[in-house]
């Protein structure tokens, strides 16, 4: 279910945006920067995060790490990491294939700067064997993200 609304959101949104499936797992940033003979940087890694009331996804560098301080400051207060029964129920995806396309509910999307530092990214795609090839503004426009540096 959850890679078919993903390819249900680029059939919609961006026709031109192929998901990549592949018969190894991808669900780790080491894994999926193996498979797909990339560096750990360029693998797009979607942390979903309870921000005070809300939950919100953040969209890092593979080889990123979230910064407390900087992520209360982006986010306007302590922020923790959904506990891993919650990310299925929330996102719709299962963990190791979360991220910001096709998700279960609407959920507010930030990308982190560390994406910046490369042309195209590589984000899972609702399943722990699938992702897309992206560059990072345009999923960010696709998704409605905001920008925002919350890593180190």
């Amino acid at each position: 279910m959850s890679l078919d609304s993903v390819r249900a959101f680029f059939a919609q949104k961006a026709p031109d945006v192929a998901v990549i499936e592949l018969d190894v797992s991808t669900a780790t940033v080491a894994e999926a920067a193996a498979a797909h003979g990339v560096e750990p940087g360029q693998i797009a890694k979607t942390l979903s995060l309870r921000a005070g009331d809300r939950v919100v996804l953040l969209v890092t560098a593979g080889d990123a790490r979230l910064d407390n301080a900087k992520a209360k400051a982006a986010f306007g207060g302590k922020i923790r990491m959904l506990d891993l029964s919650e990310v299925e129920g929330v996102t719709g995806h299962p963990v190791g294939g979360v991220c910001p396309f096709g998700l279960a509910t609407p959920l507010p999307v930030y990308c982190d700067a560390s994406l910046k530092a490369w042309d195209v990214v590589i984000p899972a795609a609702g399943a722990i064997h699938s992702a897309v090839r992206i560059a990072p503004e345009r999923m960010a426009a696709l998704t409605d993200a905001e920008w925002v540096d919350a890593c180190r």
